[in-house]
């Protein structure tokens, strides 16, 4: 059942996505874990408390938003089941697609691009301010364009394929417990010294939960921008993340292409390793490249369900 769940919610996704006056009536499901997150983080992540008790308290964190969205979302596909019999896949397409980000993400990153066509740099800044946390204030255009790219193929994983992928696996309830976690790592899943020991079980929970998915997100990138291979092989573990560094230099290769090193958080220059040998100089045309190969990944994903649904 969890095949064709899939294959309605990525048409659901990119047709619609999740529409902006929708948004804006009720937000977005992931908002009710981030209110439960923030109340978690006010009440239980008190740092006159020790470095035991925080982690403890962020491993019990977990274990409730976890449970939350398990919870919920076994009840809504046992209602959904009753309710709409053989065709109940068809609305639980509808519940899921929500989970994933392949339009939104297409969307978020195009004005980028297009700003930066258009001779506009201050603009690009500050598109690609909001889906990166970078500082985004010194960024030439190439810098802009480097920062869209390597969030755009980050994102391939915890926004598309992991998402994706849990649902294939565990149904509804398997994508829910993955945004929940991918949530709380966005969140609280933080090195610095108020999340270190709270954010713990966020982070480590999330690099699990992506560990399998972000190394398909990398070859589903090689395979849709026909090369990055040997890029991928190399450099994925000069990203200090496990998980992410796949996608990233899965696509760093297919654009011949040199993404990360050093970036600047917050007035701080934090000196990390490139990924790839190609180019540094990325312009407008490069990140337009990028979202083909996007493309082409999320029609990949489309057959590759559609597969999976007629063979099981």
């Amino acid at each position: 059942m969890a095949e064709p769940v899939a294959v309605m919610a990525l048409l659901i996704d990119a047709a619609i996505g999740w529409p902006a006056a929708l948004y804006a009536r009720i937000g977005h499901p992931v908002g009710g874990f981030a209110r439960l997150l923030g109340a978690a983080d006010t009440r239980w992540n008190d740092p006159r408390r020790s470095f035991a008790a925080r982690r403890a308290m962020g491993v019990l964190t977990i274990l409730l938003l976890v449970g939350i969205a398990v919870g919920v979302a076994l009840m809504l596909d046992a209602v959904l089941r009753r309710l709409f019999g053989s065709s109940a896949w068809i609305a639980i397409g509808l519940f899921a697609a929500p989970g994933l980000a392949l339009r939104s993400l297409h969307d978020h990153v195009t004005p980028v691009a297009d700003a930066l066509d258009a001779g506009d740099l201050a603009l690009a800044r500050t598109q690609v301010g909001m889906i990166v946390g970078r500082d985004v204030a010194q960024l030439d255009e190439s810098g802009v364009a480097r920062a869209a790219i390597e969030s755009l193929a980050e994102s391939v994983c915890d926004g598309v394929v992991a998402p994706l992928f849990w649902l294939i696996v565990a149904g509804l309830p398997g994508l829910w417990a993955y945004k929940a976690i991918n949530t709380a790592d966005s969140l609280i899943g933080h090195r610095e010294d108020r999340w270190r020991a709270f954010g713990w079980a966020a982070a480590r929970t999330d690099d699990i939960a992506n560990l399998l998915p972000a190394r398909l997100s990398g070859v589903l990138l090689c395979l849709a921008g026909l090369g990055g291979w040997r890029t991928m092989l190399r450099d994925a573990g000069n990203h200090a993340s496990p998980n992410a560094g796949w996608p990233e230099a899965a696509m760093a290769g297919a654009l011949d292409l040199r993404l990360a090193g050093p970036i600047t958080y917050d007035g701080v220059s934090v000196a990390k390793p490139y990924i790839g040998d190609g180019r540094t100089d990325a312009t407008a045309a490069n990140l337009r490249a990028a979202l083909v190969v996007y493309r082409r990944a999320c029609v990949l994903l489309l057959v590759i369900a559609g597969g999976l649904a007629c063979a099981l």
